[in-house]
């Protein structure tokens, strides 16, 4: 059955990955796709999988890859020493660790899992990072509303996701859909969306999996 685009409610196409049993739906006009329902995993699956990642301030290769995050996705469009939240930071903060440490940042953080006090209510922020988390969610509007709502005048958001494959082979072999948490996937058309219907402006991507949106 045909089910209208979570993002721009446009019409979709289901396609099946025959090997690993998975259902998908892909938007005609934006690109998002997700994984039906059907197959998404619960919340106890879904800590375990998180349990599995061994990032750590210490690990040199993995702290390279999040200041790379940083100084093409943060630096270039916003001052050092603001008011920062992480949001899914992760069974060790280590993004909000690096930006204050290396960057003079004011971090808050925020995890499902790990860090559950939802320190952002009632608090703005200049800047909003959300690293590997936004192929998670099921309902990626409600959230990136959430993000402009956090922002402060100028204040921009910070994202990083993978974006998949224009071509079906290529998503179909693509590894980010084996992993079982992992159920939205995007593309810059699919952010540019997003970024009009949430109040935000999609100022920046690499168009690989850094994006970068200003709070309008």
């Amino acid at each position: 059955m045909d089910k209208g685009c979570k993002i721009c409610h446009s019409q979709t196409e289901e396609f099946h990955h025959e090997k690993f049993g998975m259902i998908f739906h892909q938007c005609a006009s934006c690109g998002f796709i997700w994984k039906d329902s059907s197959i998404h995993v619960g919340p106890d699956e879904e800590f375990e999988i998180y349990e599995n990642h061994n990032n750590s301030i210490h690990d040199r290769k993995y702290v390279r890859y999040l200041k790379d995050f940083v100084d093409a996705s943060v630096v270039p469009f916003i001052g050092e020493g603001s008011k920062g939240l992480d949001f899914g930071s992760g069974p060790e903060p280590v993004l909000s660790a690096i930006m204050e440490r290396d960057y003079g940042y004011d971090m808050d953080i925020y995890d499902k899992f790990y860090s559950t006090h939802r320190v952002y209510m009632d608090k703005s922020y200049d800047l909003v990072t959300s690293t590997e988390v936004v192929e998670h969610l099921d309902d990626p509007l409600e959230y990136f509303s959430l993000f402009g709502r956090l922002l402060r005048e100028d204040g921009i958001l910070a994202i990083m996701t993978l974006f998949h494959p224009q071509d079906r082979e290529g998503f179909l072999d693509w590894f980010y859909i084996r992993d079982a948490s992992h159920i939205s996937f995007y593309t810059p058309r699919t952010l540019e969306v997003i970024s009009d219907k949430t109040g935000l402006d999609f100022i920046f991507t690499d168009n690989h999996r850094y994006s970068t949106f200003r709070l309008k």
